[in-house]
C-alpha cells in the first residue's frame, strides 16, 4: 500500500501518469484545490455516473470529438476515485489496472489460457464463480449493482433469475401480467398503494420488453429523444405555445409528429 506522501503513481506511459500527477496536486492538503481536497467516494459517485451517462449521449449523438472529451472525464473519475484511495492506503491506480487487467485474461481462458472454447456463455460461468468467492455474493440476484437506472437494473434482475428458471416461458405471461397490474393501480386507493402498484406496473413492462427482445432502457431513451424534439419543433412553429388552449396544442402536437 502507498502513503499520501508517496509519490504518485503511474499506471502506464507518461500521458496516464501526467493525469495522475495532476490529481495528486489537486489533492495537496498544502498547494491543492479546496473543492478537490474536500471530495470523498461519496460526494463524486454522483459525477461518476454523470460522466458515463455523457458518454453514451456522445455516442448516441455520433460526435466523435464530444466523445473523446467526455471518455478524458470519465478517465477522470477513475483517477480520482484512485488517489482518494491511495492516500487511505487502500489502492492506488496501478491496483486498478491490474485488477481489470487480471479479470479480463481470467475471463477469457480460450485467448489468453488453455481452453479451446469461449464465448459469452464461457464468460459468464467465470463471472459466476467469482461472485460465488465473494462473502454474500452467492445469490442469483448477487452483485446487481444497487446504482444502476431502474429500468437497466430490473432487466438485469430479471435476467439473472430466468437463467436459474425463473421466468415466463414467453412474451404473453409479461403481457397479461401488464394488464394484471394495470388493473391494481387503477383500484389503488392511497398513495401508498399507487406507489407501490406503478412500481409492479413498470417492472411488468421491463419484463414484456425483455421477452420481445427490446433494451427497456434504450427504448425509454429513445422515446424520450422524440418527445422532445417534437415539443421544440412546436415552440418553434408557435411563440405563443404555451398560451394556447389544450386542443390547439394537441393540434400542433399531431403537426410534429407528421
Amino acid at each position: 500500500m502507498t502513503s499520501p506522501e508517496s509519490k504518485p503513481s503511474v499506471a502506464s506511459g507518461d500521458t496516464v501518469g501526467r493525469i495522475v500527477a495532476i490529481m495528486a496536486r489537486l489533492r495537496d492538503p498544502k498547494r491543492g484545490c479546496e473543492w478537490d481536497c474536500a471530495q470523498t467516494f461519496a460526494t463524486i459517485a454522483p459525477y461518476t455516473i454523470e460522466e458515463a451517462y455523457e458518454v453514451a449521449d456522445a455516442i448516441e449523438r455520433g460526435d466523435i470529438d464530444d466523445l473523446k472529451d467526455e471518455l478524458g472525464d470519465l478517465l477522470l473519475q477513475v483517477v480520482f476515485h484512485s488517489r482518494i484511495a491511495e492516500e487511505a492506503g487502500q489502492f492506488a491506480l496501478r491496483d486498478v489496472v491490474d485488477a481489470i487487467s487480471d479479470k479480463m485474461e481470467r475471463r477469457h481462458p480460450h485467448i489468453f489460457g488453455d481452453s479451446e472454447t469461449g464465448g459469452h456463455h464461457l464468460w459468464e460461468q467465470v463471472k459466476a464463480a467469482e461472485r460465488r468467492q465473494k462473502p454474500g455474493q452467492d445469490g442469483a440476484l448477487a452483485g446487481v449493482a444497487l446504482g444502476m437506472p431502474a429500468l437497466a437494473r430490473a432487466e438485469k434482475l430479471q435476467k439473472r433469475a430466468a437463467r436459474v428458471g425463473f421466468d415466463w416461458p414467453d412474451a404473453s405471461g409479461p403481457r397479461a401480467k401488464i394488464d394484471e397490474e394495470l388493473a391494481e393501480v387503477e383500484q389503488a386507493t392511497t398513495d401508498e398503494d399507487r406507489f407501490e402498484e406503478v412500481g409492479d406496473l413498470l417492472f411488468s413492462v421491463v419484463n414484456w420488453a425483455r421477452h420481445l427482445g427490446v433494451d427497456p432502457e434504450a427504448a425509454l431513451r429513445a422515446a424520450n429523444g422524440k418527445f422532445e424534439r417534437r415539443f421544440k419543433a412546436m415552440e418553434a412553429e408557435d411563440t405563443g405555445f404555451a398560451e394556447r388552449a389544450l386542443a390547439e396544442q394537441e393540434a400542433a402536437w399531431q403537426r410534429a409528429k407528421g
